[in-house]
């Protein structure tokens, strides 16, 4: 069975993060989006509002699942058994940050057993990003645009 971890804060989940995830769907059996908690990290959401947009997000397609996880993501990936780390490329900046993670991943499973896949982040939702719209929702600007459904309502 394929599985891919896609993790991150989804401090909120964005229409960047729902383009990857639609179109990994076909090439997993099954993705867990997990979300990391970072103890140093003040979130606009909390924990269970996060995993509610996701699972609102993503409740017609079967194959994806949320989760939450402490820690480093290889040894959740390994608690799992899980061989794929699914992320997406918005930029040549996020290229440069998540190849040094990406290897640095590899290297710390010695086997190489996990891989990282990268998806590029479709033109029209690449500028994108979960901090961009905290900004724009601590402003009360319009960050309807870029994120999905779930979100929008969970916020008014």
């Amino acid at each position: 069975m394929k599985i891919a971890v896609f993790p991150g804060s989804f401090d909120p989940i964005t229409l960047g993060h729902f383009d990857i995830v639609e179109r990994a769907v076909p090439l997993f059996d099954k993705i867990i989006i997990a979300i990391g908690k970072n103890s140093q990290k003040k979130y606009m959401f909390s924990l269970e509002q996060r995993k509610e947009f996701i699972r609102k997000t993503f409740e017609k397609f079967p194959n994806v699942e949320v989760d939450d996880f402490e820690g480093l993501t290889i040894d959740y990936c390994k608690s799992k058994n899980v061989n794929f780390i699914l992320r997406g490329l918005r930029n040549p900046a996020d290229f440069e940050f998540e190849k040094s993670i990406a290897q640095t991943n590899r290297a710390m499973t010695r086997d190489n057993t996990i891989e990282t896949i990268f998806l590029l982040t479709s033109s029209g939702k690449s500028y994108i990003s979960s901090s961009i719209v905290r900004e724009i929702i601590s402003f009360g600007g319009n960050y309807e645009i870029m994120v999905p459904d779930a979100v929008r309502v969970g916020k008014n």
